[in-house]
């Protein structure tokens, strides 16, 4: 089981395992976003052999996008020996669709600097298993598995993870498949019933300071609301090994 097929260097074929949240027919963007962080890694080891790692990827999303086939491309924006800004594009029949900034970085043993005061949030194992779908459709919805320890308006602390490759046949790095799972925050500590109100995110924008293990992806996420129809989602996001980074997405909240 995959998200995407691909056809050629360049072009995948999404999966029915991609279906939209709030349009079946249209792409849940979260397998798409690994997509392009996979894009992004393949096309750095093509390059050259020294591993940067990917530290942020900044999305926009800039349309809705079919359950069809889709193509890829990569630039080099920035290149250098120990810091690279590299651009990567998905498109649907010529029309751009999601457009990652991704920084690669050089890494370094700072081993007797780590930690955080960030706060843990209980293992998946001590979470309860939850029904995504009884809030969302969509076939990206039924491929996840969720564990959550509580969930209160517009805050909640829970794991995901998926079967699913990103792309059949092919294997992906930990911080790819972390990559394709973090547009879930948004549908997981709801604020308004989806079925009343839309808040689809605009983009996303992560930061990782250790790089990602472990099959369980876990979030502490709250979504807040202004009065002038913009939201936020803000997380925390865990490993196994306690907190390794933060995402954000800007939301339009547009009541039914």
């Amino acid at each position: 089981m995959a998200y995407f097929e691909r056809i050629d260097t360049s072009t995948f074929r999404a999966t029915e395992h991609v279906g939209g949240a709030w349009v079946e027919e249209e792409q849940h963007i979260a397998a798409a976003l690994g997509l392009l962080v996979h894009a992004v890694e393949q096309d750095r080891d093509a390059r050259r052999d020294d591993h940067l790692v990917v530290a942020r990827m900044s999305y926009d999303i800039l349309g809705t996008v079919p359950v069809d086939v889709v193509d890829l491309a990569v630039e080099v924006l920035r290149p250098g020996r120990t810091i690279e800004l590299v651009e990567a594009v998905l498109s649907h029949a010529g029309r751009a669709v999601v457009r990652l900034r991704a920084w690669l970085m050089q890494t370094r043993d700072t081993t007797a600097l780590a930690g955080t005061a960030l706060p843990r949030i209980k293992p998946p194992e001590e979470m309860e298993p939850v029904d995504p779908t009884r809030d969302w459709p969509g076939g990206f919805i039924r491929s996840i598995e969720v564990r959550r320890d509580h969930h209160e308006l517009g805050h909640g602390a829970f794991w995901a993870r998926t079967a699913h490759a990103l792309v059949a046949g092919e294997e992906s790095s930990r911080t790819a498949a972390f990559a394709g799972m973090l547009d879930v925050s948004n549908g997981m500590a709801i604020r308004a019933d989806p079925r009343e109100v839309l808040f689809p995110n605009l983009d996303l924008t992560a930061h990782f300071f250790a790089q990602p293990q472990g099959e369980w992806v876990g979030y502490d996420t709250t979504v807040s609301f202004g009065a002038a129809g913009i939201g936020l989602t803000h997380t925390i996001i865990h490993d196994h090994t306690g907190p390794i980074g933060a995402h954000s997405q800007v939301l339009t909240v547009r009541p039914r």
